[in-house]
């Protein structure tokens, strides 16, 4: 059993052990604190708080809120109205409600029994942020984290300016690998530029608590960029790597500062999981296949067509009636455009519109954009593979002629020292001919075909990258309108899909 997994069990025992003696100290039976449900309750009743609070703890996020509230108001049982006292009640209640359960000096008071209080507006302000923050931070951790779409990668499923939460339930949360650090800030301090949120010298290792399923083909899923562990603050939304395929390392490192995070720091992208651990993904013309067989397209699945007119031009009003928001006009008769195929054979029965087709690149050309980034392997946007994505525990040969789709997974993602020398394979100074993989990997690939940065060009995604699930759009703004023409109600309050 791992570690992590110990810890939380002696963390539900010992505070189910301090509810035990403080539901003795307040005259109840203790053997009630571990009978789930009823035990909640008993816990209102010692607290003297009306039973309509238990409708809280059934609401999912809200009963986070509501169990730390409880924690308070016990603590005030016991005289414990200090603003430190009750902020370490909150953070370490599985330290605190055994201590004064276990006491002998800690004596429980009825609340109706306690005198009143008496807090200055400061405090009232102190204890509710405090409470609120450390609140969140477990919610946003471990529950459900609210995140918004830069970039049109996934349009037209998922638009700019969406607002969505997104579930770690769902494929299990992971234990914060930089547990310290700034209240809801990601990599940077607000207000500043390259100041970093977080400490590095508390660094946990990988943990993924169970979740309630695994990740299944065409989920769309939040992670951390793979190749973010290095960036160039001055470009931070362009690769690192790219960025010294096409420089060279020494003139990056002489004209950015380069800096590395840890992988819950890396940028959050959101794409759709095609490919999962063993299967074997190939693109043929713009299609995706896995094993072999054909993946259905989502229904919003756009690519980039190639648009021919008579000589009249494509109007505005008609482009922003058929909600095309990615286009260029290439001459005065052909535009390229980004469409779903329900759009496209909407274009193509226009009067004016000689031609539409797909834009698909039949002949891959060993571009050093596209993964693995090797001559060897011409593949393109459109025709790509097969590649064959690891499992956990999965064996496979290795050589001169793939070791360059897997050493990244070698090298980085699973820290062995890799060296090619000669047309053989080192792995920790001893010759290989084959690896075993230590874990899952994904192949995530937006819905907008021609204009997402996916694993075609920076590949595998390890499990530990995972962030969680996409579920649901609560607020849709486009970036084009102010406020409130900006709001898009038909986009708003829907379930991802």
């Amino acid at each position: 059993m791992n570690i992590y997994m110990i810890i939380t069990i002696l963390i539900c025992l010992s505070t189910l052990a301090g509810l035990w003696t403080i539901f003795k100290k307040a005259g109840h039976r203790g053997w009630e604190a571990i009978i789930p449900f009823y035990n909640i309750y008993i816990w209102l009743k010692v607290i003297d708080k009306p039973i309509w609070w238990y409708i809280f703890i059934l609401i999912p996020f809200i009963n986070v809120f509501t169990f730390y509230l409880m924690v308070v108001e016990t603590l005030k049982c016991f005289r414990k109205d200090g603003l430190g006292q009750q902020a370490l009640g909150v953070l370490f209640p599985f330290v605190f409600l055994p201590y004064l359960g276990f006491s002998y000096n800690e004596q429980y008071i009825h609340p109706a029994k306690l005198p009143v209080v008496k807090k200055s507006a400061l405090r009232e302000w102190a204890d509710a942020i405090i409470f609120a923050v450390i609140a969140a931070s477990v919610i946003r951790a471990f529950l459900l984290e609210a995140y918004t779409i830069p970039t049109s990668s996934m349009e037209k499923s998922l638009l700019v300016g969406d607002y969505l939460f997104v579930s770690k339930l769902t494929f299990g949360p992971r234990i914060p690998q930089t547990p310290i650090a700034f209240p809801f800030a990601h990599h940077t301090l607000p207000l500043t530029e390259n100041v970093k949120s977080y400490v590095e010298w508390l660094n946990l290792p990988y943990y993924r608590y169970p979740g309630l399923r695994d990740i299944r083909n065409n989920d769309v899923v939040v992670f951390n960029y793979p190749e973010g562990d290095t960036v160039a603050l001055q470009l931070p939304n362009q690769s690192y790597y790219s960025l010294v395929r096409e420089a060279g390392r020494d003139r990056v490192w002489d004209n950015y500062d380069v800096v590395s995070r840890p992988v819950d720091k890396r940028e959050n992208y959101i794409k759709r999981c095609v490919g999962i651990p063993g299967d074997t993904f190939e693109m043929r013309d713009g299609n995706i296949y896995i094993n072999g067989q054909l993946l259905d397209n989502p229904e919003n699945v756009q690519h980039n067509y190639w648009v021919e007119t008579d000589g009249r031009p494509l109007s505005g009003r008609l482009i922003d009636r058929h909600d095309i928001t990615e286009w260029r006009q290439v001459n005065q008769e052909t535009y390229l455009l980004a469409m779903t195929p329900e759009i496209a054979g909407q274009m193509s029965s226009l009067d004016h519109i000689t031609r539409v087709e797909k834009n698909t690149s039949t002949q891959g050309r060993g571009e050093r954009y596209i993964f693995p980034h090797d001559p060897d392997f011409n593949w393109n946007e459109d025709n790509f593979g097969p590649i064959y994505i690891p499992a956990r525990g999965e064996t496979i040969d290795i050589g001169p002629d793939n070791i360059a789709i897997y050493e990244r997974v070698i090298g980085v993602y699973e820290g062995n020292e890799l060296l090619t020398d000669n047309g053989f394979v080192y792995i920790n100074g001893q010759q290989a001919d084959s690896y075993t993989f230590e874990m899952d990997y994904y192949w995530m690939v937006g819905d907008n075909r021609h204009n997402s940065a996916d694993s075609r060009f920076w590949g595998f995604v390890p499990e530990d990258h995972i962030v969680g699930r996409a579920m649901f759009v609560w607020l849709s703004l486009s970036p084009d309108r102010g406020f409130p023409a900006n709001i898009r109600f038909n986009k708003s309050m829907r379930v991802i899909r």
